[in-house]
């Protein structure tokens, strides 16, 4: 079945399912939401309600190692920015800190913010000057813009694929 034989059925669902991917893609920006994941649970919501016709299996196992791959930048690509820049355990450790801090405290924003904050201030406490303190959290800013970036490379890859092969 082409895109011009759609059932309305298999259009609501797809219409359902690229809702949730979008909503995904607003998760890279708002972190409280989680971004590549429902990007793969459309895609896998639409290939189970269309019995795996357009979108397969070994589309879904590679969206599913690509979520994997961003997962993991995710969680370590603030940790890479700030050991890039020089941050020492003390700014590790704070930026792990101010992660937890940052959501209880501050949600979307605060886990933007509470990572470089952290980072900032275990570095002064760890005994290293304001400014290179300043240099480790500004590592783990750009540890995050870097992995955003490439999440949003990888979303928009998985979403024009889906779109492709259900059309």
């Amino acid at each position: 079945m082409d895109g011009q034989n759609m059932g309305i059925w298999e259009i609501i669902l797809f219409v359902i399912s690229l809702i949730i991917m979008v909503v995904g893609m607003a998760g890279i920006i708002v972190p409280i939401i989680p971004s590549i994941p429902l990007i793969w649970i459309g895609a896998f919501l639409y290939a189970l309600f269309t019995h795996f016709e357009k979108i397969t299996w070994m589309i879904l196992l590679i969206f599913a190692l690509l979520t994997i791959f961003s997962i993991v930048l995710e969680n370590l690509g603030n940790v890479y920015g700030a050991k890039r820049f020089g941050a020492t355990k003390w700014g590790i450790i704070g930026s792990i800190i101010g992660t937890g801090v940052g959501f209880y405290m501050g949600g979307p924003i605060g886990l933007i913010l509470g990572p470089v904050a952290g980072t900032v201030v275990f570095e002064v406490i760890g005994g290293k000057s304001y400014k290179g303190a300043l240099k480790s959290g500004l590592g783990n800013f750009a540890g995050f813009l870097g992995g955003s970036i490439v999440k949003i490379i990888i979303g928009l890859a998985m979403i024009i694929i889906f779109i492709w092969k259900v059309f």
